[in-house]
């Protein structure tokens, strides 16, 4: 497995089943009809889309991943015209002994340094975690950033969380079944209304919390997964986006791309706008050598490109002279 793309793990979400209204500039109401789906999302009706965007995609651990420097490297792209700053969310990097910094905290300082990109988690090994204080920690963090989050939610790994270290259930199916009953939660909890949830592995009494996310209906949701894997992407059709990978850990191809997109049109029922995020590398130098690198995945449905950050994780210079070239589009 690629280590990259070590912290995108399979994720179960459901009900995405309206658009989005927000004070970011990424899903807002009323979304303009200028900018068809050119992908099979089109056959969608009432779907529309916005012109592609361009995210970073960094590591939570490295020697250039303490919360302060990623805040001035998060300014930096705003000023620089990238649309968003996604951050991994390991708890562990193998065994190796490596600064690591808790993502929902790393992001909060983004969050305040910040006034217009999108800021996420690609992604966020749900299991680990209690759904109810995943819960807090979201919405705070869409408050602190005027509705700017988005969440990525997958199992974890061994390389990324190593559920047998610390004593948990490092089985697929429970971690499954844990994530889907943890994103129920989260969902029913968002809302800001009575909820109660009686399940396998989660129980939450009668309960309300507030405030609810700025964005309604909810927080964006975006699924990672390995295609041709089925599963995470038959899921991610009831959500918001998805992240897909190449089984057994690289970076997909604009078919692959073309074949998720395909698929997930078939099982989604709703009309709601849907990302589909793809990670690579792109020089910054030649653009028009970036450019041809990056049309066949847009022309195959891409919404957001996420540069790569990983290879220059322990060097600040070398992530901000990146970050200054700008997106490649």
């Amino acid at each position: 497995m690629l280590p990259f793309v070590s912290s995108i793990k399979v994720v179960y979400l459901n009900n995405a089943d309206t658009r989005y209204s927000t004070r970011s500039d990424r899903y807002k109401l009323p979304r303009s009809p200028a900018y068809p789906l050119v992908h099979p999302l089109t056959s969608m009706k009432g779907s529309t889309r916005d012109e592609p965007r361009y995210g970073l995609y960094m590591p939570n651990f490295g020697k250039a991943a303490h919360p302060q420097v990623i805040a001035k490297l998060a300014d930096e792209a705003e000023k620089s015209g990238w649309d968003g700053f996604f951050l991994w969310d390991h708890l562990v990097e193998w065994n190796e002994r490596v600064p690591i910094y808790e993502t929902f905290t790393s992001l909060a300082a983004l969050a305040t340094n910040t006034t217009r990109i999108r800021l996420g988690t690609t992604v966020t090994p749900l299991p680990k975690n209690k759904p109810w204080i995943v819960a807090r920690q979201t919405v705070a963090l869409d408050h602190l950033s005027n509705g700017r989050l988005t969440i990525g939610v997958g199992l974890g790994a061994e390389e990324s969380t190593d559920y047998d270290r610390f004593g948990e259930v490092a089985d697929n199916r429970v971690l499954g079944e844990k994530l889907d009953e943890a994103l129920s939660i989260i969902a029913g909890l968002w809302t800001g209304k009575p909820f109660s949830h009686n399940g396998k592995h989660f129980r939450v009494k009668k309960t309300v919390f507030l405030p609810s996310p700025l964005q309604k209906p909810r927080i964006p949701i975006w699924v990672g997964g390995f295609w041709p894997r089925k599963g995470p992407f038959r899921r991610a059709a009831k959500w918001d986006g998805a992240i897909p990978l190449r089984t057994p850990g690289d970076l997909p191809q604009p078919e692959d791309i073309r074949q998720v997109i395909d698929y997930v049109n078939n099982h989604r029922r709703s009309r709601a706008h849907f990302d589909v995020a793809n990670i690579g590398w792109t020089s910054g130098v030649d653009r028009k050598k970036d450019r041809e690198k990056i049309s066949p995945y847009l022309e195959a449905g891409t919404t957001w490109w996420l540069e790569s950050l990983y290879t220059k994780q322990d060097s600040r210079e070398k992530m901000r002279e990146r970050i200054r070239k700008g997106p490649p589009g």
